[in-house]
């Protein structure tokens, strides 16, 4: 179990409990962190309520990520509760009209492609820069993102949000190279295909979660689709992880395996995607700053330059 005693975090973007945000808030929590938590409209303030109140949260609001000021407001809300500091904060915020998730990429209108890119790129943005000065006086920090592989490759129906992940993976390295002067890390994690509320709204989802069960390296676990109802919500499996990843700051990490008992297995990358079995959203929130770590591409370790 990773140690996160007297870490403070922010989880953006829980929604119900299939959400990742409240996976990765979960096994914060287990390690000792305190979280603050925001929701997304009066719809889903009850669940989110309920979960936070299940790991003794301190703080709920609400947080539009659309609006500067209702960012600004959440962070100073979230100063007040940690006392001016803040050690972790997680992004996992996208939206993209689910008209423009289906059909052809060429006919996604001005004004949908400008909202897909502001609530799933621009909000890391203004995150991050609200969050600088709570990890500044805390000496440092860590904030995590959720990307996928649509923003690097063309997938079918994915469409705007690729275009949006491609600009969150853009934005997360550029943070990187700001903030990490300031010890404060930014990185970027993709689940795979995850059966949570905003994944409903991509066509043909089912289709990709087969696809990923049939290529995925680590064969051997339960699929993704039956394994949270064949375990429940048992805490994932660790695959032998050393106490500290190697995660380079301003790197982003994809799953490989589709299955729902594992720790989201990550790959460090730069500029291209890697196989590394070996490191998981938790060490990227965890590890210090280094500027390369190990990746197995083609079978074959090698340093990341």
């Amino acid at each position: 179990m990773a140690d996160f005693t007297g870490k403070r975090g922010l989880v953006l973007g829980v929604a119900n409990r299939r959400s990742i945000a409240w996976a990765i808030a979960q096994k914060l929590a287990a390690g000792g962190a305190t979280l603050a938590f925001t929701y997304q409209g009066e719809r889903i303030e009850k669940s989110v309520r309920e979960l936070a109140e299940s790991v003794s949260s301190p703080l709920l609001t609400e947080c539009d990520v659309r609006s500067d000021e209702g960012v600004e407001r959440v962070f100073s809300e979230v100063g007040d509760a940690f006392g001016g500091e803040l050690d972790l904060l997680v992004h996992s915020v996208a939206f993209a009209d689910a008209r423009d998730l289906e059909g052809r990429f060429t006919d996604t209108p001005r004004d949908r492609f400008w909202l897909a890119l502001d609530v799933s790129a621009y909000s890391l943005v203004s995150a991050a820069r609200a969050a600088e000065p709570l990890m500044e006086a805390a000496g440092g920090g860590s904030i995590l993102t959720m990307t996928y592989l649509g923003g690097e490759r063309a997938v079918p129906h994915y469409n705007v949000m690729g275009v949006a992940k491609a600009a969150l993976d853009a934005s997360m390295r550029y943070l990187a190279w700001d903030l990490g002067r300031k010890n404060i890390r930014v990185n970027a994690v993709s689940a795979g295909p995850v059966r949570t509320l905003a994944a409903r709204s991509i066509a043909g989802f089912p289709t990709m979660e087969a696809i990923v069960e049939e290529r995925a390296p680590l064969c051997g676990l339960p699929p993704l689709r039956r394994g949270a109802e064949r375990h429940g919500h048992r805490a994932p499996r660790r695959l032998g992880l050393p106490r500290h990843g190697h995660v380079r700051n301003g790197a982003a990490a994809t799953d490989v395996s589709g299955r729902a008992d594992v720790e989201l297995v990550a790959v460090p990358h730069a500029p291209r995607h890697a196989v590394h079995p070996q490191v998981t959203s938790l060490q990227a929130l965890q590890c210090p700053v280094r500027r390369a770590g190990p990746c197995l591409q083609a079978g074959r370790l090698r340093p990341i330059p």
